[in-house]
């Protein structure tokens, strides 16, 4: 028999009280108001914008698009420079929109973007710097930040793993020129499907505006620039309302979850659960497991032995985007050029969190692992 008779998933959907989700639904459909910049998604980007401690929330259709409009509101072009180590996604929306991403190694202890080795890539086809928060854990931003002073260009934050999570005391979402998120599903906050993108820049959070719904600024009939149709719906903003209503409950849970897999885990010889800095907010939604020797097994080897027992984990980000046939052949060798990245990827399982795991479930599933070894 597996260790569970129903299967165990890393990100699976977090929901919040569906009572106050059925009221919202009623209230869209008696109005009739089902998109277009309706009053629930403008209640959802006051509250998101409050709770992140910013002046804009752009609310989007997903968290690529939201890549893309922000990139496309700054003029981005030529070349973007970014690590490796994150979702394809992050590459991909610079591409759609005719950038070339550039790619750069990760820091060893944040796994984060090395600002130290962004300088040796700047070229005069740079137009921009993204740092990616991975894990949740923050981009060394003021490193960042002085590099793109130096370079004379903008510092922008795929922040899709960080909603929640603090850095030097101010919560992600506030950093560079503007910071995006995606309200994935599989995230723990969730709107079904949806992404933000998050500024103090009152000019660029007009062009924001302007590049998500066909180059209309608010309120206008006609098109005073070109854009796409990357708005939110309706249905969607009321998923992050309600779901915003018990952030603090699901974040909870995922630390509950964290903390049982590294007081099960963290002693055992070649295995690690990556910590979070306590001093600052942190939303724990990975519980990502650091596999080495001595432990017996790799960390691939680890994720097919946990799928027979009918636990199912992620490998993020393994194989980093630099490593994946869109980018491969452009990157060449480059990929040399990247040993932190393409070692951590090696190391890296994503344990199953959120309101779907409880505490028991990642005891059992951290008993499980001890012993292997």
């Amino acid at each position: 028999m597996p260790l569970f008779d129903r299967p165990i998933r890393t990100g699976t959907p977090n929901i919040g009280d569906r009572a106050t989700l059925h009221r919202l639904l009623d209230e869209i459909l008696d109005r009739r108001w089902l998109t277009n910049n309706g009053p629930v998604v403008q209640e959802f980007e006051r509250r998101i914008a409050e709770y992140l401690g910013v002046r804009h929330c752009i609310a989007v259709s997903n968290g690529t698009v939201a890549i893309e409009v922000a990139v496309k509101a700054l003029g981005l072009t030529g070349e973007v420079i970014l690590p490796s180590f994150t979702f394809v996604a992050s590459a991909h929306a610079l591409s759609w929109v005719g950038l070339r991403p550039v790619f750069c190694d990760i820091d060893a202890s944040t796994y984060c973007i090395d600002p130290s080795r962004i300088p040796a890539l700047v070229t005069d086809r740079t137009s921009a710097i993204m740092g990616v928060h991975v894990y949740g854990r923050p981009c060394d931003t003021a490193g960042l930040g002085a590099v793109g002073h130096a370079a004379g260009v903008p510092v922008i934050y795929d922040a899709a793993h960080a909603f929640g999570c603090s850095h030097d005391g101010a919560m992600i979402g506030s950093f560079g020129a503007c910071e995006t998120f995606s309200f994935h599903a599989t995230k723990f906050f969730n709107t079904f499907e949806g992404g933000a993108i998050t500024t103090d820049d009152d000019c660029l959070a007009e062009e924001l505006r302007r590049c998500r719904s066909f180059g209309y600024a608010d309120g206008s009939r006609a098109s005073g620039s070109v854009g796409t149709n990357a708005k939110m719906t309706e249905v969607s903003a009321a998923m992050g309302l309600v779901n915003l209503d018990s952030i603090e409950q699901i974040i909870q849970r995922n630390r509950e979850n964290h903390t049982a897999y590294r007081e099960g885990l963290d002693s055992i010889a070649g295995l690690s659960v990556i910590p979070f800095d306590l001093d600052e907010r942190n939303n724990y939604q990975y519980a990502v497991l650091e596999v080495l020797e001595p432990f017996p097994l790799t960390a691939g080897e680890l994720m097919r032995r946990l799928e027979r027992e009918n636990v199912f984990v992620q490998r993020y980000f393994a194989p980093p985007v630099h490593r994946q046939a869109p980018y491969l052949a452009a990157v060449g060798s480059a990929g040399r050029a990247l040993p932190e990245t393409d070692g951590l990827a090696e190391r890296v399982v994503a344990l199953p969190t959120g309101s779907a795991v409880s505490p028991d479930d990642a005891r059992r599933i951290a008993s499980f692992i001890a012993g292997i070894a």
